[in-house]
């Protein structure tokens, strides 16, 4: 391998790396933000649920479901640490492949959303939670996918 290659290479990890560690703090953030929830906290959490055009809401999350979030969004996070490497861990290295692919595609059908309530396509557009979803929620989703891919991509490409 050339001089130069090699140093391509070099770049791309780091690149990955740097992707990787960014991913990694949005889905800790997250997780965070969704224990606190889980646990009675009330900041934001009116304005995550959606809500029909008559301002019901539609989802009641409960303990439960906060958590199982708050932990998906944990083991999320885990797995870009670990794809950086800033941890080694055996068990993870099969599935990091398919992972690496499925993150962001949960992400990106998110953003596009269910063309009713959620994500860039829906119908519903007068309520709190759309304007949140329009300006924040999509948006975050379009851009943890992008990344996720971009990650993804680069992964199977260095490995080559």
């Amino acid at each position: 391998m050339s001089e130069v290659s090699k140093k391509e290479v070099s770049n791309r990890k780091y690149k990955n790396n740097t992707l990787s560690i960014v991913l990694s703090i949005i889905f800790l953030l997250l997780s965070i933000i969704h224990v606190y929830w889980a646990f009675g906290g009330t900041w934001g959490f009116n304005n995550v649920l959606p809500e029909t055009s008559e301002g019901v809401k539609i989802l009641n999350p409960t303990f439960t479901d906060s958590i199982i979030v708050g932990f998906g969004l944990l083991l999320f996070s885990t797995i870009y640490l670990f794809y950086a490497k800033l941890f080694k861990v055996k068990v993870l290295i099969f599935l990091r492949a398919i992972l690496l692919w499925l993150i962001p595609s949960i992400f990106l059908l998110r953003a596009i959303g269910d063309f009713h309530i959620v994500g860039f396509f829906k119908h519903i557009r007068n309520t709190n939670f759309a304007y949140f979803d329009n300006y924040f929620y999509s948006p975050l989703c379009l851009f943890i996918a992008v990344m996720g891919f971009i990650v993804a991509k680069r992964k199977v490409t260095i490995s080559k």
